[in-house]
């Protein structure tokens, strides 16, 4: 059984074919060319990749892009220190804000796709896709600006959904500043590179099971998304991916999630893979969810 595991592994484990990287690197350069094409978005935004093919953990016939567009004027989230607010750090409000830059960004896809191409979401604008490219989402983002006492502060991005609130990430280091610091993307490239490109492909192996075990009607694989899984895999220690196969490899990072996960003490300190938001900190609920798929996965190779 763990031979014909590891075969199955082998191949997971590889990125998605030439054919579907082809059809997505299409896709971005559609969506680069909407956005150059009008002159007032052409001026004021920054366009790049980001999610699991940024990260090169996207799994084949999985393979959807995402990519974020960030606004460059005088337009920003924050989040201060308790008790402080905005004339603390000289912030002043300005009349263009997110809602217009989403509307803007609408206008301009649908300007160079025609509007049956483009449906605008809560959060973000998807492109469909046609024989030579990929589904892609097209997210639109501001700088986001988490403040210190001292009037310091690191940047991320902040989108603001159609439906309410705001949601924080940390992709990557879009701007070579000391307010930029290493985020989603850098530490993923690290971790791989000392795990001997071990860690993507386990990230990869793990969200195959996952689409693969939602088909076959496991609930508890319904509740995890992709991205959790990389937030996961990204807390095993690099021993885990020390192994001479995949399949040992796969069954040291689950065996050692699930020990984990047992318990908020264990586990409440982890962070997504940025190490700049909590994974799960305070949140019972959610260790449960990730603790009950991680067990199903055992219980789904035969390990448990």
């Amino acid at each position: 059984m763990s031979a014909t595991w590891n075969s199955r592994f082998a191949t997971w484990a590889q990125a998605p074919s030439q054919t579907e990287s082809d059809k997505i690197d299409n896709a971005i350069t559609a969506i680069r060319k909407a956005l150059a094409a009008d002159v007032k978005m052409a001026s004021v935004t920054k366009v790049f990749i980001q999610g699991s093919y940024r990260n090169r953990v996207n799994v084949r016939q999985d393979s959807d892009v995402d990519i974020g567009v960030l606004y460059t004027g005088n337009l920003f989230g924050t989040d201060y220190p308790s008790g402080k607010i905005d004339a603390d750090f000289n912030v002043i409000s300005v009349d263009y804000g997110y809602a217009h830059f989403k509307n803007d960004i609408g206008k301009a896809l649908i300007s160079y796709f025609g509007a049956q191409h483009v449906t605008r979401g809560d959060k973000a604008f998807d492109i469909h896709e046609n024989t030579y490219r990929v589904d892609a989402d097209v997210v639109p983002l501001m700088v986001h600006r988490r403040y210190s006492a001292d009037g310091t502060y690191i940047c991320g991005t902040e989108l603001r959904p159609d439906s309410g609130g705001r949601i924080i990430n940390w992709p990557e280091r879009l701007y070579d500043t000391h307010e930029w610091p290493r985020q989603h993307y850098e530490n993923g490239n690290g971790k791989n590179n000392d795990t001997r490109r071990a860690y993507r492909g386990v990230v990869r192996i793990v969200k195959k099971l996952r689409n693969i075990m939602e088909e076959d009607g496991i609930a508890e694989a319904k509740l995890i998304k992709g991205f959790n899984v990389e937030c996961l895999v990204w807390n095993a220690p690099n021993s885990c991916f020390a192994h001479e196969t995949w399949y040992d490899d796969v069954c040291s990072v689950l065996n050692h999630l699930s020990l984990y996960l047992s318990s908020m003490s264990l586990c409440g300190e982890w962070g997504e893979v940025s190490e700049l938001k909590y994974l799960l900190k305070n949140d019972d609920a959610k260790r449960k969810r990730f603790e009950e798929f991680i067990d199903s996965t055992r219980r789904y190779i035969g390990i448990a």
